[in-house]
């Protein structure tokens, strides 16, 4: 839809013909055209939504025009929208509205919404209970397939999911069924006899890039979550694991930019906190190349006789740079993929070493023909050519042990990321560049 010709139907108060539209959009394609619209006419535009459509149109939006809703809401409206709402899209916009926001919000729902509202926002920052619903379709052993269907469809449209069924035996998950398993069976067959026993669950202090690693394995919709007494609590759904991916690959991104991750997207944020979120890497990996510096003026009468020793450093530092880059990049993939583990580091260097011994020495013969090509000077040729194939070597090796042994300091391996990479990388290539250029010219 064209904001344009929606904003003129709007404008000229055509809420029929706006309702019309409304109606058979998507809810996510309607939450990306109201983002577009002034805060006047956004509110506007959402009262014409359809009921039955307003809380998932709400639930797609970006938290900050949640918060201009929520403001501008009745008491009425909001009171709809809360209730149409499922508990954790609840839980995940009081955790970013302000706290008079979040207070009335509170006051607006009715007590037992309140109390777990409650309990959900007490888990960790992180943690499966923090993005679990409650909300789910919970079966006992002695109910047949026409029992289920029936009970299904009385409390399935207030369920996050009816796609996987949960049998339950005293609050203990004991099996799940699906919703195929049910419409494939005969109607007096009970959920004991169908009910799959080997279940994935995870407890509710789990991390959540694991919740997501077990999605991603085991192909799920839905994984359930159990407490500490192995009491069922609430399941994990398939689209808030995506957003957990999506969080957890903008911050690996940030990290590996060396920039402190920000929950708001590049326009909401402002220049100010742009700023604060890069000036301090930004200082760190600035008098963290100081070593270089002082590297090369440890060597300065080296320049002095053959100046020519100079132009080679940008290339060397590149180099390594780039090829500790490619190294740590697939090294954290491979740990954000649970494909490589701290044990593989003797393995995993192994891998890189024979890596750069095919890749420099072909960089390395390149370059010196080039060299003979501009100076004809073979002594030249083979210092940067050896230089070459040792920073590389050492590169690749740093790019591959680093994120491992940040893993294994339960730091982010993300950290060890292009920048600091690039900045101990330079350090060693001149240190190696010198002291190969010290010892093949006695005049130095």
């Amino acid at each position: 839809m064209d904001r344009k010709i929606f904003e003129e139907l709007l404008s000229a108060r055509e809420y029929k013909a706006v309702r019309s539209i409304l109606n058979v959009m998507n809810a996510v394609d309607i939450a990306g055209l109201l983002s577009e619209l002034e805060d006047k006419e956004l509110v506007l535009a959402f009262r014409l939504i359809p009921k039955d459509k307003a809380a998932d149109v709400f639930a797609n939006m970006e938290s900050s025009l949640q918060t201009n809703l929520v403001e501008m809401f009745t008491e009425r409206e909001l009171k709809v929208i809360l209730d149409e709402l499922f508990l954790d899209d609840t839980v995940d916009l009081l955790e970013d509205l302000p706290a008079n926001l979040v207070t009335r919000i509170l006051e607006t729902v009715d007590r037992e919404k309140r109390n777990q509202i409650n309990v959900l926002l007490n888990y960790p920052d992180d943690s499966a209970g923090s993005i679990m619903t409650t909300e789910y379709v919970d079966l006992r052993k002695h109910t047949t397939v026409a029992q289920a269907l029936t009970h299904i469809r009385r409390v399935g449209i207030h369920k996050e999911t009816i796609y996987t069924c949960y049998i339950l035996e005293q609050r203990r998950l004991v099996g799940i069924v699906t919703a195929k398993d049910l419409l494939t069976m005969d109607d007096d067959v009970t959920m004991e006899e169908i009910m799959e026993t080997d279940i994935k669950s995870v407890n509710t202090h789990t991390d959540q890039e694991e919740v997501v690693r077990l999605f991603r394995r085991y192909d799920l919709l839905a994984l359930p979550v159990v407490d500490a007494d192995n009491f069922m609590v609430g399941i994990v759904t398939f689209d808030d694991a995506m957003d957990v991916m999506v969080d957890e690959a903008t911050e690996d991104i940030s990290k590996m930019a060396a920039v402190n991750p920000s929950e708001k997207s590049y326009f909401d944020t402002s220049v100010f906190q742009h700023a604060k979120n890069r000036i301090v890497w930004l200082l760190i990996l600035m008098l963290s190349s100081t070593v270089t510096g002082i590297l090369i003026t440890r060597y300065e009468k080296a320049f002095d006789v053959v100046p020519l020793l100079v132009s080679f450093i940008p290339m060397l530092m590149d180099t390594g740079g780039n090829c500790g880059s490619q190294s740590s990049a697939l090294i954290i993939r491979g740990i954000a993929l649970d494909e490589v583990h701290f044990k593989d580091i003797f393995r995993a260097m192994f891998k890189e070493f024979r890596v750069a011994l095919l890749v420099g020495p072909l960089l390395a013969l390149a370059n010196g023909i080039r060299i003979m090509l501009m100076y004809h000077d073979a002594a030249l040729a083979l210092i940067v050519g050896s230089s070459l194939v040792a920073t590389i070597i050492i590169s690749k090796l740093l790019g591959c042990i680093l994120p491992l042994l940040a893993k294994k300091a339960n730091l982010d391996p993300a950290l060890m990321s292009a920048p600091i990479i690039s900045t101990l990388v330079d350090a060693c290539s001149i240190l190696v560049y010198f002291s190969i250029a010290t010892a093949m010219l006695p005049q130095l």
